[in-house]
């Protein structure tokens, strides 16, 4: 009877992180939906190669990943409590499926990560020359490049040279966006010698800084996901097992 107890305290414990895990994917997932200025609304307005442009179906698997997680602490929970074989069988079912869903994203990331710089480099040219094609000219192409150089602080794919002969270089009076600018050089109008004088990173650059800089965060939490359904399809098993004996 108090090993029942303690396996039931565990697995509200378990499902409680992993609905807590849930929760958090699916905000992310909804957040990069609903953020126009993301960085993956760029890669709309391009043809980019097959395996990058798959990164804006990132946001529904972040979504649907998080609901399900959502879902099964719920099972868990609800399995633990009503002492329910079915519900607990379901709900190692699911949680088996996701770990192996979550193992296969691993191992794609890994490569997709090698191919990375690759990848963002043969968009280089085309992604320039729409901006000295659109940019000033396009309200929405403008507008999400905007939002992007102003939540990234960065400018341009490279740097401010990407501007130049576009239709708001041209009809500026040979000027750049104020975000090629930094707070570094007095900002009156961003002009090719403030440009040049700030230190202002390209905005793929810049994006892939933050992957780096965060690589390490991402796969701390990926491996506590991991770990946490682990446990809890052990501790289902170990519940389904009794509830089985009591029969």
């Amino acid at each position: 009877m108090c090993c029942s107890g303690f396996l039931k305290m565990m697995m509200f414990v378990f499902n409680g992180a992993i609905f807590l895990a849930g929760a958090a994917v699916l905000g992310v997932g909804i957040w990069l939906k609903v953020d126009s200025g993301s960085l993956l609304g760029l890669l709309e307005t391009v043809d980019s190669p097959e395996g990058l442009f798959q990164l804006v179906n990132v946001t529904y698997l972040l979504m649907g990943v998080g609901g399900v997680l959502l879902v099964i602490g719920f099972l868990g929970c609800c399995g633990a409590v009503r002492e329910s074989r079915c519900m607990l069988l379901t709900f190692f079912c699911i949680v088996l499926i996701i770990f192996l869903v979550e193992v296969a994203g691993a191992i794609i990331l890994l490569v997709f990560n090698d191919a990375a710089d690759t990848l963002l480099l043969s968009l280089e040219g085309e992604v320039i020359n729409k901006i000295k094609v659109d940019y000033g000219s396009d309200e929405s192409m403008t507008s999400l490049w905007n939002a992007t150089m102003d939540t990234f602080q960065c400018c341009g794919y490279r740097n401010y040279t990407d501007f130049t002969g576009s239709p708001f270089y041209v009809n500026a009076g040979s000027l750049y966006p104020n975000e090629c600018c930094n707070a570094t050089i007095p900002l009156m109008q961003c002009d090719m010698y403030r440009a040049s004088h700030s230190s202002v990173d390209g905005c793929f650059d810049r994006l892939l800084q933050l992957l780096e800089e965060n690589a390490l965060i991402v796969a701390g939490v990926a491996l506590g996901i991991a770990v946490l359904e682990i446990a809890a399809m052990v501790v289902s098993m170990i519940l389904y097992k009794q509830i089985g004996n009591k029969a």
